[in-house]
Protein backbone atom coordinates (compact mmCIF):
# COMPACT_ATOMS: atom_id res chain seq x y z
CA UNK A 1 0.00 0.00 0.00
CA UNK A 2 2.86 2.47 0.93
CA UNK A 3 4.56 1.78 -2.44
CA UNK A 4 1.27 2.16 -4.33
CA UNK A 5 0.59 5.13 -2.20
CA UNK A 6 3.92 6.86 -2.78
CA UNK A 7 3.71 6.36 -6.78
CA UNK A 8 0.19 7.80 -6.72
CA UNK A 9 1.12 10.73 -4.70
CA UNK A 10 3.99 11.93 -7.12
CA UNK A 11 1.41 11.42 -10.00
CA UNK A 12 -0.96 13.54 -8.45
CA UNK A 13 1.68 16.50 -7.26
CA UNK A 14 2.83 17.02 -10.87
CA UNK A 15 -0.57 16.89 -11.70
CA UNK A 16 -1.10 19.93 -9.18
CA UNK A 17 1.56 21.76 -10.28
CA UNK A 18 -0.05 21.65 -14.02
CA UNK A 19 -3.28 22.74 -12.06
CA UNK A 20 -1.26 25.69 -10.26
CA UNK A 21 0.43 26.34 -13.84
CA UNK A 22 -3.25 26.69 -15.23
CA UNK A 23 -4.67 28.94 -13.16
CA UNK A 24 -1.97 30.88 -13.00
CA UNK A 25 -1.81 31.82 -16.62
CA UNK A 26 -5.60 31.98 -16.87
CA UNK A 27 -6.29 33.78 -14.38
CA UNK A 28 -8.78 31.49 -12.61
CA UNK A 29 -9.47 31.79 -8.58
CA UNK A 30 -9.81 28.55 -7.11
CA UNK A 31 -10.82 27.91 -3.26
CA UNK A 32 -11.76 24.76 -1.74
CA UNK A 33 -12.71 24.13 1.63
CA UNK A 34 -12.06 21.09 4.05
CA UNK A 35 -14.72 20.20 6.79
CA UNK A 36 -14.75 16.81 8.77
CA UNK A 37 -14.56 15.68 12.19
CA UNK A 38 -11.50 16.52 14.37
CA UNK A 39 -8.56 14.06 13.38
CA UNK A 40 -10.46 13.01 9.84
CA UNK A 41 -7.55 14.34 8.09
CA UNK A 42 -7.87 17.32 6.99
CA UNK A 43 -4.49 19.06 7.88
CA UNK A 44 -2.40 15.85 6.07
CA UNK A 45 -4.62 16.25 2.85
CA UNK A 46 -3.72 19.84 2.00
CA UNK A 47 0.23 19.11 3.28
CA UNK A 48 -0.18 16.63 0.66
CA UNK A 49 -1.98 18.88 -1.75
CA UNK A 50 0.61 21.92 -1.14
CA UNK A 51 3.82 20.08 -0.96
CA UNK A 52 5.29 20.99 -4.07
CA UNK A 53 3.37 24.00 -4.87
CA UNK A 54 4.82 26.81 -6.00
CA UNK A 55 3.97 28.63 -2.54
CA UNK A 56 3.39 32.39 -4.40
CA UNK A 57 0.62 31.08 -5.64
CA UNK A 58 -1.59 29.26 -3.43
CA UNK A 59 -2.04 30.13 0.41
CA UNK A 60 -3.96 28.39 3.60
CA UNK A 61 -6.00 30.14 5.37
CA UNK A 62 -7.31 27.99 8.95
CA UNK A 63 -8.55 30.88 11.40
CA UNK A 64 -8.89 30.76 14.92
CA UNK A 65 -11.62 31.70 16.84
CA UNK A 66 -13.24 35.32 16.26
CA UNK A 67 -11.59 37.66 18.39
CA UNK A 68 -13.77 40.41 19.97
CA UNK A 69 -13.74 42.75 17.62
CA UNK A 70 -14.29 40.15 15.06
CA UNK A 71 -17.17 38.73 17.01
CA UNK A 72 -19.10 41.76 16.32
CA UNK A 73 -18.76 41.72 12.54
CA UNK A 74 -20.78 40.59 9.64
CA UNK A 75 -20.34 36.68 10.20
CA UNK A 76 -18.67 36.07 6.81
CA UNK A 77 -16.62 39.21 6.63
CA UNK A 78 -12.91 38.02 8.14
CA UNK A 79 -13.02 34.91 5.47
CA UNK A 80 -14.12 37.04 2.78
CA UNK A 81 -10.31 38.71 3.39
CA UNK A 82 -9.30 35.28 2.50
CA UNK A 83 -10.82 34.56 -0.87
CA UNK A 84 -8.60 33.85 -4.02
CA UNK A 85 -7.51 36.75 -6.10
CA UNK A 86 -6.54 36.08 -10.11
CA UNK A 87 -4.23 32.85 -10.71
CA UNK A 88 -4.69 31.69 -6.56
CA UNK A 89 -5.32 28.55 -4.83
CA UNK A 90 -6.96 28.75 -1.13
CA UNK A 91 -7.17 25.84 0.79
CA UNK A 92 -9.84 26.60 3.71
CA UNK A 93 -8.66 24.08 6.72
CA UNK A 94 -12.16 24.63 7.99
CA UNK A 95 -14.54 27.36 7.34
CA UNK A 96 -17.57 29.64 7.98
CA UNK A 97 -18.96 26.05 8.06
CA UNK A 98 -18.12 26.36 11.90
CA UNK A 99 -21.39 28.03 12.13
CA UNK A 100 -23.07 24.66 10.78
CA UNK A 101 -21.48 21.97 13.05
CA UNK A 102 -19.03 22.73 15.58
CA UNK A 103 -20.29 26.38 16.83
CA UNK A 104 -24.18 25.15 17.36
CA UNK A 105 -22.86 21.56 19.45
CA UNK A 106 -20.68 22.98 21.22
CA UNK A 107 -22.60 26.21 21.90
CA UNK A 108 -20.60 29.07 20.74
CA UNK A 109 -23.28 30.30 18.76
CA UNK A 110 -27.37 30.90 19.54
CA UNK A 111 -30.22 29.19 17.34
CA UNK A 112 -30.67 32.44 16.24
CA UNK A 113 -27.43 32.85 14.89
CA UNK A 114 -27.22 29.27 13.76
CA UNK A 115 -30.43 29.15 11.25
CA UNK A 116 -29.44 32.76 9.80
CA UNK A 117 -26.58 31.01 8.68
CA UNK A 118 -28.21 28.36 7.01
CA UNK A 119 -30.59 31.18 5.47
CA UNK A 120 -27.29 32.98 4.43
CA UNK A 121 -24.80 30.73 3.14
CA UNK A 122 -26.59 29.91 -0.30
CA UNK A 123 -26.86 33.25 -1.38
CA UNK A 124 -23.42 34.30 -0.28
CA UNK A 125 -21.60 31.21 -1.95
CA UNK A 126 -23.88 31.85 -5.04
CA UNK A 127 -22.36 35.59 -5.19
CA UNK A 128 -18.95 33.74 -4.95
CA UNK A 129 -19.39 31.45 -7.88
CA UNK A 130 -21.46 34.08 -9.26
CA UNK A 131 -17.84 36.19 -9.55
CA UNK A 132 -16.01 33.36 -11.00
CA UNK A 133 -14.62 31.82 -8.11
CA UNK A 134 -14.20 27.83 -8.65
CA UNK A 135 -15.73 26.48 -5.05
CA UNK A 136 -15.28 23.24 -3.92
CA UNK A 137 -16.76 22.20 -0.55
CA UNK A 138 -15.23 18.39 0.59
CA UNK A 139 -16.76 16.78 3.89
CA UNK A 140 -14.23 14.05 5.02
CA UNK A 141 -15.86 11.44 6.94
CA UNK A 142 -14.52 9.15 9.87
CA UNK A 143 -16.10 6.64 11.80
CA UNK A 144 -15.81 7.00 15.69
CA UNK A 145 -13.97 4.18 15.86
CA UNK A 146 -11.45 5.20 13.62
CA UNK A 147 -11.49 9.00 14.88
CA UNK A 148 -10.76 7.36 18.53
CA UNK A 149 -7.35 5.58 17.31
CA UNK A 150 -6.24 8.98 15.81
CA UNK A 151 -7.35 10.57 19.06
CA UNK A 152 -4.95 8.10 21.00
CA UNK A 153 -2.34 8.25 18.55
CA UNK A 154 -2.21 12.46 19.06
CA UNK A 155 -2.33 11.82 23.02
CA UNK A 156 0.82 9.26 22.91
CA UNK A 157 2.89 11.41 20.53
CA UNK A 158 4.72 14.23 21.76
CA UNK A 159 5.02 15.89 18.04
CA UNK A 160 1.12 15.56 17.92
CA UNK A 161 -0.76 16.68 21.17
CA UNK A 162 -0.80 19.96 19.79
CA UNK A 163 -3.53 18.89 17.79
CA UNK A 164 -5.67 18.45 20.37
CA UNK A 165 -7.56 21.33 21.50
CA UNK A 166 -10.38 21.25 24.99
CA UNK A 167 -12.94 21.73 22.01
CA UNK A 168 -11.80 18.44 20.54
CA UNK A 169 -11.23 17.13 23.38
CA UNK A 170 -15.53 17.99 24.62
CA UNK A 171 -16.65 17.17 20.91
CA UNK A 172 -15.39 13.30 21.28
CA UNK A 173 -18.70 12.94 23.67
CA UNK A 174 -20.69 14.91 20.85
CA UNK A 175 -20.26 12.42 17.69
CA UNK A 176 -24.28 11.58 16.85
CA UNK A 177 -25.04 15.10 17.92
CA UNK A 178 -22.73 16.40 15.43
CA UNK A 179 -23.43 13.80 12.57
CA UNK A 180 -27.48 14.91 12.42
CA UNK A 181 -25.95 18.78 12.65
CA UNK A 182 -23.80 17.94 9.16
CA UNK A 183 -26.67 16.35 7.60
CA UNK A 184 -28.59 19.32 7.81
CA UNK A 185 -25.82 21.11 6.68
CA UNK A 186 -25.47 19.01 3.54
CA UNK A 187 -29.29 19.58 3.04
CA UNK A 188 -29.53 22.96 3.77
CA UNK A 189 -26.51 24.45 1.75
CA UNK A 190 -25.67 21.52 -1.12
CA UNK A 191 -26.52 23.36 -4.12
CA UNK A 192 -25.98 22.83 -8.07
CA UNK A 193 -23.38 25.90 -8.09
CA UNK A 194 -21.83 24.60 -4.60
CA UNK A 195 -22.12 21.19 -4.28
CA UNK A 196 -20.87 19.16 -1.08
CA UNK A 197 -18.86 15.96 -2.08
CA UNK A 198 -17.79 13.08 0.93
CA UNK A 199 -14.87 11.42 0.69
CA UNK A 200 -14.51 8.24 3.02
CA UNK A 201 -11.40 8.80 4.98
CA UNK A 202 -11.65 5.86 7.23
CA UNK A 203 -8.42 4.89 4.96
CA UNK A 204 -5.98 8.39 4.81
CA UNK A 205 -4.53 7.48 2.46
CA UNK A 206 -6.71 6.32 0.05
CA UNK A 207 -8.96 9.25 0.97
CA UNK A 208 -6.22 11.65 0.36
CA UNK A 209 -5.55 10.20 -3.57
CA UNK A 210 -9.53 10.05 -3.99
CA UNK A 211 -9.84 13.48 -3.35
CA UNK A 212 -7.16 14.62 -5.32
CA UNK A 213 -7.87 12.76 -8.29
CA UNK A 214 -11.26 14.31 -7.76
CA UNK A 215 -10.36 17.94 -7.38
CA UNK A 216 -8.10 17.83 -10.69
CA UNK A 217 -11.17 16.69 -12.36
CA UNK A 218 -13.14 19.60 -11.14
CA UNK A 219 -11.34 22.57 -12.19
CA UNK A 220 -11.24 23.24 -16.10
CA UNK A 221 -8.20 24.86 -17.84
CA UNK A 222 -6.15 25.04 -20.96
CA UNK A 223 -3.25 22.04 -20.42
CA UNK A 224 -0.24 23.84 -21.43
CA UNK A 225 2.78 22.05 -20.96
CA UNK A 226 5.44 23.95 -18.60
CA UNK A 227 8.50 24.64 -20.88
CA UNK A 228 11.49 22.73 -20.31
CA UNK A 229 14.17 24.71 -18.35
CA UNK A 230 17.78 24.28 -19.93
CA UNK A 231 20.43 25.63 -17.42
CA UNK A 232 23.42 27.80 -19.40
CA UNK A 233 26.74 26.76 -18.79
CA UNK A 234 28.46 28.70 -16.10
CA UNK A 235 31.62 30.72 -17.01
CA UNK A 236 34.79 29.55 -15.11
CA UNK A 237 34.71 26.92 -12.36
CA UNK A 238 32.24 26.88 -9.68
CA UNK A 239 32.99 29.15 -6.86
CA UNK A 240 33.07 28.18 -2.81
CA UNK A 241 30.64 31.03 -0.90
CA UNK A 242 33.07 33.10 1.33
CA UNK A 243 30.49 35.01 3.54
CA UNK A 244 32.13 38.20 5.84
CA UNK A 245 33.35 37.34 9.35
CA UNK A 246 31.05 39.72 11.05
CA UNK A 247 28.37 37.13 10.53
CA UNK A 248 28.03 34.35 13.16
CA UNK A 249 28.40 31.23 11.78
CA UNK A 250 26.19 28.59 12.92
CA UNK A 251 27.84 25.39 13.88
CA UNK A 252 27.62 22.13 12.35
CA UNK A 253 26.30 19.53 14.72
CA UNK A 254 24.63 17.03 12.49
Amino acid sequence: MDKHYRKAMKELQLELIRLQHGLSSSGKRLLVIFEGRDAAGKGGTIKAITESLDTRDYRIAALPKPNGREATQWYFQRYVAHLPSAGEFVLFDRSWYNRAVVEPAMGFCSPKEYEAFLDAVPAFEKLLVDDGIILLKYWLAVDQAEQEKRFAERADNPLKRWKLSPVDLTARQKYVEMGKLRDVMIERTHAVNAPWFVVDFNDQKRGRVNLIRHLLQQVPFEDKPIADVKLPRLKGKPKTEHITDKAVLVPDTF
